[in-house]
């Protein structure tokens, strides 16, 4: 007896794996023609790609062939050909190849945006599939997609049936002895790939291009689905706590700030009004605008995005213009905004567990008498934004769909009404309808003599780029460039009608980005992915500057409370940038693996397997140049991200540890 490893009767599943292998292959040559500038394509890295691509794919495609093969193989032999078997097979391998088809387009879909696999944002999309179909549906031509889907579908089933496959399958006379060795050999492959191979297993190269060449798209989805959070400890170059605590302890002490337990692994503190300056108390509204870059702007030259209000208030405000976000995603943006915190390998802390009654910026606004609110454009539900806001003390203004607040969230929810809608795509409402609805809150502020704080949110730079007919020359739905611009209109008329209210006089208004929108590069941490730009305007005496200081998102509310003169408790990591000396600058910047120190014309980058990577970056090109490790530099990049990662994982940060601490 001929022993095969695909017997007449798993004909249908050697198709099966056959096809899962080609169309994946065809995929990574389509985003190797895509990115072909970005890629290595020296003879051994371009082949090691392909080498790795085609192992990964193998083990993929067994996890699918393996519920299979066990019904191949305990299917008894007089049933072949059944209604049963017939049934089984013809839907088996149509959801199957279904599956596959629709990974593909899915693939293209998030590359296209991230020039990535799947990683665990894929995952976090599909908890939110409302608003990601719908985002899909308004960005992309999906009847097209599905139509395509559809017909490659059929096209390959007919190939199928007309190479005979279902009639081997059918027909066949296969013992059960023939089929335990295919059985066997899927079975352990799929083992192996469960148990010993890991995603970043494909990661062989420093260029990130050759790396995603190398991984399979499902794999990769459900590795990002099983394994969403990364330990510090375990995974990162670690030193000891107490030196990584007295390391941030002797930088705050040296700006005049009073810690309040010196011997504790904590960093709470008072932050001195060392000028006993009186302190001034304005509205604050901030706006977060969605994935906007400084190179949008004209003072950076890069890309040409006419954008007259945001390039007028550059010469009208307090503006920074060398500020780096932390990170690459909006709830990344929010946790450095609010917790002034440097970013923690993993998901946000806006997305993770236990991250309610935190100390935030909202607990110093409080401190000083302010109400606070937190709106958003669409339903906060999504990324757990009312979660966190409304955990941790912000009342929440949102267009709501009907998700309730956690039962322990003790907060005021305000929703955006049908009749306060002009327009609404997959994200929310418009920002126009977003600013419309601050403007009619703020005066009820005004007019309950209420201090207010405003966190906002916008949604319109988002894709699909979508926004009301005729406010810009681009229209709705066409690209970045009308989303951008949409987005400068809204401010611009925003801050027209604010000037005719009462309030204005004393309100301070912060913009800022929550990320860049190009994200991607080929390096591990492209640093002219990771620049914003900051405006603070309307400030008393109308103060006007701009500051090139090297400083991080998590910086900017420390400064403003600066500005305001506040003496106040603080368990923020971050500091006032207009007092930072030349040797303090510094930015913090990193994605849900690499966590990087940008200091001078220097980088630190840390990843996992407690890697450690050291570069001089050139300021003009942005290119990066591999030094020797410098011990001090690692040190005090350790001591940012595994401090901020003890405090998150022990309730440091925590108000009731505080509140122990303080009584």
């Amino acid at each position: 007896m001929k022993i095969k490893l695909f017997p007449e009767r798993f004909q249908l599943l050697k198709r099966f794996v056959f096809t899962f292998i080609l169309f994946s292959t065809i995929i990574r040559f389509v985003f190797l023609i895509w990115n072909f500038s970005e890629v290595d394509t020296s003879f051994f890295k371009l082949g090691n790609s392909f080498v790795y691509g085609f192992l990964y794919d193998v083990g993929t495609v067994s996890f699918f062939a393996v519920p299979y093969a066990l019904y191949l193989l305990f299917f008894p032999k007089r049933f072949y050909g059944s209604i049963v078997d017939k049934f089984s097979n013809y839907i088996g391998y149509a959801v199957g190849l279904l599956i596959f088809l629709f990974s593909f387009f899915a693939e293209i879909t998030f590359w296209e945006e991230f020039k990535r696999r799947f990683n665990f944002i894929a995952v976090d999309y599909l908890i939110y599939t409302k608003e990601v179909i719908n985002n899909i549906n308004e960005s992309y031509p999906l009847p097209l997609l599905i139509g395509s889907i559809i017909i490659l579908l059929g096209g390959l089933f007919f190939l199928t049936m007309k190479k005979g496959a279902f009639k081997i399958i059918f027909s066949a006379t296969t013992s059960f002895k023939q089929k335990l060795l295919p059985t066997s050999v899927f079975i352990i492959i799929a083992l192996i790939f469960a148990t010993m191979v890991t995603n970043k297993g494909a990661e062989f190269s420093e260029n990130r291009y050759n790396n995603e060449l190398a991984k399979t798209g499902v794999f990769s989805f459900f590795a990002a689905f099983r394994n969403n959070e990364l330990s510090y400890t375990e995974f990162y170059a670690t030193i000891d706590n107490d030196d990584a605590f007295n390391r941030l302890k002797e930088k705050y002490k040296s700006k005049g700030d009073s810690l309040f337990f010196n011997k504790e692994n904590l960093i709470f503190r008072k932050i001195n009004n060392i000028d006993t300056l009186p302190e001034l108390k304005p509205n604050v509204i901030f706006i977060c605008i969605e994935s906007f870059s400084a190179i949008f702007l004209d003072r950076f030259g890069d890309i040409e995005m006419d954008i007259p209000t945001l390039d007028s208030l550059v010469d009208n405000s307090l503006f920074f213009d060398n500020l780096f976000a932390t990170g690459t995603r909006t709830v990344r943006g929010m946790e450095a905004l609010t917790l002034s915190i440097p970013p923690t390998p993993g998901r946000s802390i806006v997305k993770r567990e236990n991250n309610t009654n935190l100390f935030t910026i909202g607990e110093v606004f409080k401190e000083k008498g302010y109400k606070r609110s937190f709106y958003y454009g669409g339903d906060g539900y999504f990324d757990n934004m009312n979660t966190f806001f409304g955990g941790n003390g912000f009342n929440i203004v949102d267009r709501s769909r009907g998700f309730l607040l956690a039962d322990n969230i003790d907060t005021q929810r305000t929703n955006i009404d049908d009749i306060e809608v002009t327009f609404e795509n997959a994200w929310g409402v418009c920002d126009e309808d977003i600013y419309s609805k601050v403007i009619k809150e703020a005066d009820i502020n005004y007019k309950n003599g209420t201090t207010f704080f405003n966190f906002i949110m916008t949604t319109s730079n988002h894709r699909p780029y979508s926004y009301p007919d005729g406010k810009v020359s681009i229209r709705s739905g066409k690209n970045r460039q009308g989303g951008v611009q949409y987005t400068d209109y809204a401010i611009k008329e925003f801050l027209k009608i604010a000037k005719t209210k009462p309030w204005y006089k004393n309100t301070v208004f912060v913009i800022t980005a929550d990320h860049c929108a190009y994200s991607a590069g080929w390096q591990a941490l492209d640093i002219k992915n990771y620049r914003i730009p900051l405006w603070i305007i309307n400030l008393p005496e109308n103060r006007v500057e701009k500051v090139s200081k090297l400083a991080s998102q998590i910086d900017i509310f420390p400064t403003l409370y600066s500005l305001f003169n506040w003496e106040y408790s603080s368990n923020l990591f971050g500091s006032d940038i207009l007092s930072m000396k030349p040797n303090e600058e510094r930015a913090l910047i990193g994605n849900y693996r690499k966590l990087g120190l940008l200091k001078k014309d220097k980088l630190l980058v840390l990843s996992d397997q407690k890697k450690v990577d050291f570069y001089k970056w050139d300021k003009k090109t942005f290119e990066l140049t591999s030094l020797p490790k410098d011990e001090y530099f690692l040190r005090e990049t350790i001591s940012y991200y595994q401090v901020s990662d003890y405090l998150f994982q022990n309730k440091g940060l925590k108000l009731k540890t505080l509140d122990y601490y303080n009584n």
